[in-house]
């Protein structure tokens, strides 16, 4: 452990759009390519899923790709929602408990259980 403490340096606002329907838990089927580090790493803080239309129960997973192995590292529950003018999107965040560190050149991939679109973002900072 560094005598020193390291902070963020660079914002990071990574984002995707998935769609296509993938039930996989092993990191295998498509996958959207939300974030990769910088050489210096990075660290994200929020991982916030907005649907694009009307969903049904389901899951969003996100993953953690070290460039050999594929890890999930969430699933994210989705309700059933029918948006309107009195109905919003449906929307989930995820803040884990400590920041997410991602080692330079790893990536965070996502994937949707059933073929609806959401949008996903990554918030962070990179070293």
């Amino acid at each position: 452990m560094s005598a020193n403490p390291s902070f963020a340096s660079t914002p990071i606002a990574g984002a995707v759009s998935i769609s296509t329907a993938n039930t996989n838990r092993d990191g295998t089927g498509t996958l959207g390519d939300l974030h990769t580090a910088g050489e210096g790493g990075s660290r994200i803080d929020l991982i916030r899923v907005v649907a694009s239309g009307t969903t049904t129960a389901g899951v969003v997973r996100v993953f953690y790709d070290d460039g050999s192995t594929v890890f999930l590292l969430k699933e994210l529950l989705v309700e059933a929602v029918t948006p309107g003018t009195a109905e919003e999107v449906f929307v989930v965040e995820w803040i884990p408990t400590v920041p997410l560190i991602v080692e330079p050149t790893h990536e965070l991939k996502v994937s949707t259980h059933k073929a609806e679109g959401f949008n996903v973002f990554a918030i962070g900072g990179g070293f």
